[in-house]
């Protein structure tokens, strides 16, 4: 309808990855009381659970347990093709504006991929072990990662190279920018340290109850954490003070996201217990939060990703609204094979820069 067409030209899509290897994707249609969470399509993604999902203005990237990344070119709605680089699992995607994916995975490479060729142009053993989670910089020009090997290392993405190491004696599985680059958020088991970019110092120290399972800042001051319970935090890191705190699902919450739709900042959270939610929120007063929408996917719920819209391109929103008017699979009639041309792969601990001649293909 045409409400729902009008707020599609301001946000987007919703896309949620599964343990039944299924991702999801949704449209957000508002009401007066109640907004409808329309399926877009629903696709067999993987051969293993999904671990990671993430959405740029023209693409979806999910990553899996299969040790794959799948391509999703949404004007045309057909599979773009898979990245076969990485061995073992897939831990994290990130899209740099439309021009750039990073990704990390339980092999401990960052990989930074254009997404014009998908030509993996840098391959960096960024952690010995497991690159839990990395974040770029809003600049583009800086990227954090953590891993299990108790490190958190900043990567200059100009040349690739280490620009600096912390040693932060334990595991940390959640890296995160706050959306003026001046700060950074790292998540250790329970606890969530706030970093000052200057100094690289803890600025804030935050505790939860549970493990913390995902974070995600509304503004640059505000954030909301989810853990391994049915509660979702909102914390103002001026007074460090909880503002918010609600009962989100009858499971764990695995996912936590946001969007702005005016004035108005919409939370979304997925969990085990299959359902996608919207809560309204007021980041102004501490009022209770209102349920907006919600929908039950029938599975286990593992990511989420908003496509947040592009205003400078409002013809590819058209494009994508108009391809995306009918729910149903994605086209599978589109395949690519991608080639790679040299990988550089530094260590953090040399001068030397060697080069590896490696095949890269989609299929």
């Amino acid at each position: 309808n045409t409400e729902c067409q009008t707020f599609f030209s301001k946000i987007s899509l919703l896309f949620a990855g599964s343990y039944e290897q299924i991702l999801f994707g949704y449209r957000v249609c508002p009401g007066q009381q109640e907004w409808r969470i329309e399926q877009v399509f629903t696709h067999h993604a993987h051969t293993a659970s999904l671990s990671a999902v993430a959405a740029s203005e023209q693409f979806i990237a999910t990553g899996s347990r299969d040790e794959t990344i799948q391509l999703y070119n949404m004007k045309t709605r057909t599979e773009h093709g898979s990245l076969l680089h990485h061995d073992g699992t897939i831990s994290c995607l990130e899209f740099y504006g439309t021009s750039h994916l990073l990704s990390g995975g339980e092999d401990g490479l960052l990989c930074v991929w254009s997404t014009k060729t998908w030509e993996c142009l840098k391959s960096i053993k960024a952690h010995i072990g497991y690159l839990t989670s990395l974040s770029v910089h809003p600049s583009g020009k800086l990227a954090l990662s953590v891993g299990t090997d108790k490190k958190l290392r900043t990567w200059n993405l100009i040349d690739g190279r280490s620009a600096f190491t912390k040693n932060i004696k334990q595991n940390a599985h959640i890296v995160r920018w706050s959306p003026d680059g001046d700060k950074y958020a790292v998540a250790i088991n329970d606890k969530l340290d706030i970093y000052d970019l200057e100094s690289a110092n803890i600025i804030i120290t935050l505790t939860n109850k549970k493990r913390i399972s995902s974070i995600t800042f509304l503004k640059n001051t505000v954030l909301a954490l989810a853990g391994d319970d049915e509660h979702v935090k909102v914390y103002d890191l001026i007074s460090e003070k909880c503002i918010c705190e609600f009962k989100a699902h009858d499971n764990r919450v695995k996912a936590v996201e946001s969007f702005m739709m005016d004035e108005l900042c919409v939370l979304v959270t997925a969990s085990n217990d299959g359902f996608i939610k919207l809560w309204k929120l007021n980041m102004e007063r501490e009022e209770e939060v209102c349920l907006l929408g919600q929908v039950n996917t029938t599975a286990r719920l593992t990511c989420l990703s908003v496509w947040r819209h592009n205003s400078e391109k409002e013809s590819s929103a058209e494009q994508t609204t108009e391809s995306t008017a009918e729910a149903g699979p994605l086209n599978t009639n589109k395949r690519v094979r991608i080639w790679t041309e040299e990988v550089l792969l530094e260590d953090g601990t040399s001068s030397k820069k060697q080069t590896k001649k490696k095949k890269q293909k989609a299929q």
